[in-house]
């Protein structure tokens, strides 16, 4: 049962009221005395319990195989080399390879379809497989429909148990990918346990460093649209196979469209500015 914090009444002569009215952050809580009110407290407390629940929240790889199947879609279920979830956020090394078994499974699969994929996908349950049980498929769904669109093949989905980010890159590279985009639950926050992040890189080999790789982060339903983080992946692929290179010497430039362009155009920059700010 979720907690709600009362919304204090507006105050002109205390700004700081109005602004939790437009957001999340623990900003204008008031006070008992020299104390938090017990409302805030208890706020604090359901809020850091709901992070927790997803760090530890099995991940549901059934389920998802099962939807993705639903959807004509092919599934492939991978480990890495941490044996179970204590062992993974101990060992945050373990997370970033697959285990022997899993390694073994995907040179197999790679044997079997030779001649390289254009993009490999993979869905991990990093550290909040709340996530991912929420966003994967609709994400998924705007990705498949512009991949489409630009003729480049995709790998079954790789479902991957107590993975990392680094794994794609063994991933990618067994299956022979030009390129591999890993959806993964994001550290939860104490207004956003359910956050998925993507990470995207080009050429994936074991051993590149977070510098290859891009990543869009915050995608939910109150942080970054699926759309709108479709959008930038597909920006970020598309000049990625034209330069060939990803992570930092790519930036995202991509172009957003926003009711203050001229005629629905498309303007370059930061989206929350006017045409006369940039």
């Amino acid at each position: 049962m979720s907690i709600e914090m009362d919304k204090p009444p507006v105050d002109p002569q205390n700004p700081l009221l109005e602004l939790r009215r437009l957001t999340p952050a623990r900003i204008a809580l008031g006070r008992t005395g020299t104390s938090m009110p017990t409302s805030a407290q208890l706020d604090f407390q359901y809020a850091h319990a709901q992070a927790r629940d997803a760090v530890h929240l099995p991940f549901d790889h059934m389920g998802l195989s099962s939807q993705l199947a639903e959807r004509g879609r092919e599934s492939l279920l991978l480990h890495s080399a941490a044996t179970d979830r204590n062992s993974y956020l101990q060992r945050p090394d373990l997370g970033r390879k697959l285990s022997d078994e899993s390694a073994q499974t995907l040179r197999d699969y790679a044997l079997s379809h030779p001649g390289g994929i254009d993009l490999a996908v993979v869905v991990a349950d990093g550290l909040s497989a709340l996530a991912v049980h929420r966003h994967t498929l609709p994400f998924l769904a705007r990705i498949e429909e512009q991949t489409a669109a630009e003729g480049w093949s995709l790998s079954p989905v790789i479902l991957v148990e107590q993975g990392r980010v680094a794994v794609a890159d063994e991933i990618g590279e067994l299956l022979g990918a030009k390129m591999v985009v890993i959806l993964i639950g994001e550290r939860p926050g104490l207004s956003s346990p359910d956050s998925l992040g993507l990470y995207f890189t080009y050429n994936p080999k074991v051993g590149l460093t977070d510098a290859y790789r891009n990543c869009i982060s915050n995608i939910r339903l109150e942080g970054l649209s699926y759309g709108m983080a479709a959008h930038r992946l597909l920006y970020l692929m598309r000049e990625a196979c034209r330069r060939q290179l990803s992570g930092v010497s790519l930036k995202d430039e991509a172009q957003v469209q926003t009711l203050e362009s001229d005629n629905g155009a498309d303007m370059k920059g930061n989206f929350l500015l006017s045409p006369s700010a940039t």
